[in-house]
Protein backbone atom coordinates (compact mmCIF):
# COMPACT_ATOMS: atom_id res chain seq x y z
CA UNK A 1 0.00 0.00 0.00
CA UNK A 2 1.29 3.44 -0.87
CA UNK A 3 1.99 5.79 2.01
CA UNK A 4 1.01 9.44 2.02
CA UNK A 5 4.63 10.43 1.41
CA UNK A 6 4.94 8.13 -1.61
CA UNK A 7 1.71 9.47 -3.10
CA UNK A 8 2.96 13.04 -2.68
CA UNK A 9 6.32 12.09 -4.18
CA UNK A 10 4.65 10.47 -7.18
CA UNK A 11 2.41 13.50 -7.71
CA UNK A 12 5.52 15.69 -7.89
CA UNK A 13 7.88 13.41 -9.81
CA UNK A 14 5.50 12.45 -12.63
CA UNK A 15 4.74 16.03 -13.72
CA UNK A 16 8.45 16.85 -13.54
CA UNK A 17 9.26 13.89 -15.78
CA UNK A 18 6.58 14.96 -18.23
CA UNK A 19 7.92 18.52 -18.22
CA UNK A 20 11.46 17.30 -18.76
CA UNK A 21 10.42 15.12 -21.68
CA UNK A 22 8.45 17.99 -23.19
CA UNK A 23 11.42 20.36 -22.93
CA UNK A 24 13.72 17.79 -24.53
CA UNK A 25 11.27 17.34 -27.40
CA UNK A 26 11.27 21.11 -27.92
CA UNK A 27 15.06 21.35 -27.86
CA UNK A 28 15.68 18.10 -29.74
CA UNK A 29 12.56 17.15 -31.73
CA UNK A 30 12.27 13.36 -32.19
CA UNK A 31 13.33 12.06 -35.59
CA UNK A 32 12.97 8.77 -37.44
CA UNK A 33 15.47 6.19 -36.26
CA UNK A 34 16.34 5.28 -39.85
CA UNK A 35 16.11 8.43 -42.01
CA UNK A 36 16.02 11.29 -39.43
CA UNK A 37 12.68 12.64 -40.70
CA UNK A 38 10.53 14.33 -37.99
CA UNK A 39 8.26 11.95 -36.06
CA UNK A 40 5.67 12.38 -33.33
CA UNK A 41 7.49 10.42 -30.62
CA UNK A 42 10.97 9.21 -29.82
CA UNK A 43 12.23 5.67 -30.56
CA UNK A 44 10.06 5.35 -33.66
CA UNK A 45 10.20 5.19 -37.44
CA UNK A 46 8.45 7.52 -39.83
CA UNK A 47 5.50 6.00 -41.68
CA UNK A 48 7.50 5.51 -44.89
CA UNK A 49 10.36 3.66 -43.17
CA UNK A 50 7.98 1.59 -41.07
CA UNK A 51 6.11 0.49 -44.19
CA UNK A 52 9.44 -0.54 -45.72
CA UNK A 53 10.21 -2.93 -42.86
CA UNK A 54 9.22 -6.48 -43.83
CA UNK A 55 7.99 -8.34 -40.78
CA UNK A 56 8.59 -12.10 -40.69
CA UNK A 57 5.31 -13.73 -39.74
CA UNK A 58 3.58 -17.08 -40.22
CA UNK A 59 3.65 -19.20 -42.26
CA UNK A 60 7.30 -19.92 -41.51
CA UNK A 61 9.73 -22.77 -40.93
CA UNK A 62 9.24 -23.93 -37.31
CA UNK A 63 12.98 -24.52 -36.94
CA UNK A 64 14.79 -21.71 -38.77
CA UNK A 65 11.97 -19.16 -38.78
CA UNK A 66 12.33 -18.57 -42.52
CA UNK A 67 9.10 -17.29 -44.08
CA UNK A 68 7.10 -19.46 -46.50
CA UNK A 69 5.20 -17.93 -49.41
CA UNK A 70 2.23 -20.18 -48.57
CA UNK A 71 1.30 -22.45 -45.69
CA UNK A 72 2.77 -25.94 -46.07
CA UNK A 73 1.36 -27.36 -42.85
CA UNK A 74 2.38 -27.06 -39.20
CA UNK A 75 5.27 -29.55 -39.45
CA UNK A 76 6.70 -28.42 -42.80
CA UNK A 77 10.37 -27.47 -42.62
CA UNK A 78 12.41 -25.33 -44.95
CA UNK A 79 14.87 -26.96 -47.34
CA UNK A 80 17.70 -25.38 -45.34
CA UNK A 81 16.52 -26.95 -42.08
CA UNK A 82 16.24 -30.38 -43.72
CA UNK A 83 19.59 -30.23 -45.52
CA UNK A 84 21.57 -28.83 -42.58
CA UNK A 85 19.71 -29.24 -39.25
CA UNK A 86 20.96 -26.57 -36.81
CA UNK A 87 22.25 -27.34 -33.31
CA UNK A 88 19.68 -24.93 -31.81
CA UNK A 89 16.01 -25.79 -31.36
CA UNK A 90 14.26 -22.78 -32.93
CA UNK A 91 15.16 -19.44 -34.44
CA UNK A 92 12.89 -16.43 -34.81
CA UNK A 93 13.59 -13.03 -36.37
CA UNK A 94 11.51 -9.88 -36.41
CA UNK A 95 12.18 -8.53 -39.91
CA UNK A 96 13.80 -9.33 -43.25
CA UNK A 97 17.24 -7.77 -43.59
CA UNK A 98 16.49 -5.13 -46.24
CA UNK A 99 17.67 -1.53 -46.67
CA UNK A 100 15.72 -0.15 -43.69
CA UNK A 101 16.75 -3.00 -41.38
CA UNK A 102 20.35 -2.57 -42.55
CA UNK A 103 20.23 1.15 -41.70
CA UNK A 104 18.92 0.44 -38.20
CA UNK A 105 21.44 -2.32 -37.51
CA UNK A 106 24.27 -0.18 -38.87
CA UNK A 107 23.44 2.70 -36.52
CA UNK A 108 23.00 0.35 -33.56
CA UNK A 109 26.20 -1.55 -34.29
CA UNK A 110 28.61 1.11 -35.54
CA UNK A 111 26.88 4.46 -35.05
CA UNK A 112 27.10 4.73 -31.25
CA UNK A 113 23.31 4.49 -30.98
CA UNK A 114 22.61 1.86 -28.29
CA UNK A 115 19.17 3.37 -27.66
CA UNK A 116 17.99 1.88 -30.96
CA UNK A 117 17.91 -1.47 -29.15
CA UNK A 118 14.65 -0.41 -27.49
CA UNK A 119 12.82 -0.18 -30.82
CA UNK A 120 14.36 -3.38 -32.18
CA UNK A 121 13.57 -5.29 -28.99
CA UNK A 122 9.89 -4.37 -29.17
CA UNK A 123 9.62 -6.08 -32.55
CA UNK A 124 11.79 -9.00 -31.39
CA UNK A 125 9.55 -9.55 -28.36
CA UNK A 126 6.58 -10.06 -30.67
CA UNK A 127 8.48 -12.26 -33.14
CA UNK A 128 9.88 -14.48 -30.39
CA UNK A 129 6.71 -14.82 -28.31
CA UNK A 130 6.96 -18.64 -28.45
CA UNK A 131 10.40 -18.53 -26.82
CA UNK A 132 9.60 -16.66 -23.61
CA UNK A 133 9.32 -19.62 -21.25
CA UNK A 134 9.35 -18.80 -17.51
CA UNK A 135 12.64 -20.68 -17.08
CA UNK A 136 14.40 -19.03 -20.05
CA UNK A 137 17.53 -16.89 -19.78
CA UNK A 138 18.64 -14.37 -22.42
CA UNK A 139 22.25 -14.74 -23.58
CA UNK A 140 23.72 -12.20 -26.03
CA UNK A 141 26.19 -13.28 -28.71
CA UNK A 142 29.46 -12.00 -27.22
CA UNK A 143 32.03 -9.66 -28.74
CA UNK A 144 35.75 -10.16 -28.32
CA UNK A 145 37.12 -7.83 -25.64
CA UNK A 146 39.22 -5.92 -28.20
CA UNK A 147 36.19 -5.17 -30.36
CA UNK A 148 34.11 -4.37 -27.28
CA UNK A 149 36.73 -1.83 -26.22
CA UNK A 150 36.66 -0.10 -29.61
CA UNK A 151 32.84 0.00 -29.84
CA UNK A 152 32.21 0.64 -26.12
CA UNK A 153 29.19 -1.70 -26.05
CA UNK A 154 27.94 -4.96 -27.50
CA UNK A 155 24.82 -4.40 -29.60
CA UNK A 156 23.58 -7.92 -28.82
CA UNK A 157 23.86 -7.22 -25.10
CA UNK A 158 21.86 -4.00 -25.53
CA UNK A 159 19.17 -5.98 -27.38
CA UNK A 160 19.14 -8.68 -24.69
CA UNK A 161 18.78 -6.11 -21.89
CA UNK A 162 15.94 -4.35 -23.71
CA UNK A 163 14.25 -7.71 -24.27
CA UNK A 164 14.73 -8.55 -20.61
CA UNK A 165 12.88 -5.40 -19.59
CA UNK A 166 9.98 -6.30 -21.90
CA UNK A 167 9.74 -10.03 -21.15
CA UNK A 168 10.87 -10.01 -17.52
CA UNK A 169 13.52 -12.64 -18.30
CA UNK A 170 17.03 -12.49 -16.80
CA UNK A 171 20.11 -11.73 -18.90
CA UNK A 172 23.41 -13.60 -18.51
CA UNK A 173 26.03 -11.82 -20.63
CA UNK A 174 28.88 -13.91 -19.19
CA UNK A 175 27.56 -17.40 -19.97
CA UNK A 176 29.61 -17.59 -23.17
CA UNK A 177 32.71 -15.65 -24.23
CA UNK A 178 34.39 -14.93 -27.54
CA UNK A 179 37.97 -16.11 -27.17
CA UNK A 180 39.09 -15.40 -30.77
CA UNK A 181 38.96 -11.95 -32.35
CA UNK A 182 37.75 -13.22 -35.71
CA UNK A 183 37.65 -11.05 -38.86
CA UNK A 184 34.33 -9.51 -39.85
CA UNK A 185 31.92 -11.93 -41.50
CA UNK A 186 30.73 -9.40 -44.10
CA UNK A 187 31.51 -10.58 -47.63
CA UNK A 188 32.44 -14.14 -46.63
CA UNK A 189 30.79 -17.19 -48.15
CA UNK A 190 28.86 -19.64 -46.00
CA UNK A 191 31.79 -22.04 -45.76
CA UNK A 192 34.19 -19.20 -44.98
CA UNK A 193 31.87 -17.94 -42.25
CA UNK A 194 31.77 -21.37 -40.63
CA UNK A 195 35.57 -21.65 -40.70
CA UNK A 196 35.91 -18.09 -39.40
CA UNK A 197 33.93 -18.75 -36.21
CA UNK A 198 35.01 -22.35 -35.62
CA UNK A 199 36.31 -22.55 -32.04
CA UNK A 200 35.75 -18.82 -31.50
CA UNK A 201 33.41 -19.24 -28.50
CA UNK A 202 33.69 -20.93 -25.12
CA UNK A 203 31.19 -21.47 -22.31
CA UNK A 204 31.69 -20.10 -18.80
CA UNK A 205 33.59 -22.58 -16.57
CA UNK A 206 30.65 -22.57 -14.16
CA UNK A 207 27.98 -22.71 -16.88
CA UNK A 208 26.18 -25.75 -15.43
CA UNK A 209 25.62 -23.97 -12.12
CA UNK A 210 24.67 -20.70 -13.85
CA UNK A 211 22.14 -22.47 -16.07
CA UNK A 212 20.56 -24.86 -13.57
CA UNK A 213 18.55 -26.51 -16.34
CA UNK A 214 17.10 -23.30 -17.78
CA UNK A 215 16.43 -22.80 -21.48
CA UNK A 216 18.77 -20.41 -23.28
CA UNK A 217 17.51 -17.82 -25.73
CA UNK A 218 20.49 -16.59 -27.73
CA UNK A 219 20.15 -12.93 -28.81
CA UNK A 220 21.78 -11.41 -31.91
CA UNK A 221 21.20 -8.47 -34.24
CA UNK A 222 21.27 -10.23 -37.65
CA UNK A 223 21.28 -13.84 -38.80
CA UNK A 224 22.90 -14.23 -42.21
CA UNK A 225 23.96 -17.84 -42.79
CA UNK A 226 23.57 -18.73 -39.11
CA UNK A 227 27.24 -19.66 -38.73
CA UNK A 228 27.75 -17.47 -35.65
CA UNK A 229 24.65 -18.53 -33.70
CA UNK A 230 25.39 -22.18 -34.54
CA UNK A 231 28.94 -21.83 -33.19
CA UNK A 232 27.70 -20.14 -30.01
CA UNK A 233 25.02 -22.81 -29.58
CA UNK A 234 27.63 -25.56 -29.77
CA UNK A 235 29.71 -23.80 -27.10
CA UNK A 236 26.64 -23.49 -24.86
CA UNK A 237 25.68 -27.13 -25.32
CA UNK A 238 29.20 -28.26 -24.53
CA UNK A 239 28.74 -26.35 -21.27
CA UNK A 240 25.55 -28.18 -20.37
CA UNK A 241 22.76 -26.22 -22.07
CA UNK A 242 20.05 -28.65 -23.13
CA UNK A 243 17.75 -26.29 -25.02
CA UNK A 244 18.91 -23.29 -27.04
CA UNK A 245 16.63 -21.03 -29.06
CA UNK A 246 17.72 -17.99 -31.08
CA UNK A 247 16.09 -14.61 -31.60
CA UNK A 248 17.37 -11.79 -33.81
CA UNK A 249 16.14 -8.45 -35.03
CA UNK A 250 16.77 -9.17 -38.72
CA UNK A 251 17.28 -12.20 -40.94
CA UNK A 252 18.75 -12.48 -44.42
CA UNK A 253 16.16 -14.23 -46.59
CA UNK A 254 17.19 -15.54 -50.00
CA UNK A 255 15.17 -13.94 -52.77
CA UNK A 256 14.12 -10.99 -50.60
CA UNK A 257 15.02 -7.35 -51.03
CA UNK A 258 18.20 -8.14 -49.09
Amino acid sequence: METGASVVKASVVRPLRWLGATLLDQLYPPVCLACDAPVASADALCSACFRSLRAITAPLCPVLGLPFEASLGPDARSAEAIADPPPFDRARSAVVYNDIARALVGKLKYGDRPELARFCARLMAQAGHELWAPDAVLVPVPLHRARLFSRRYNQSTELARALGRITGLPVDAALVVRRKNTPHQVGLSGDARRRNVAGAFAHHPDSLNRLRGRRVVLVDDVITTGATVKAVTRALKSGGAEHVDVVSFARVVTGSDA
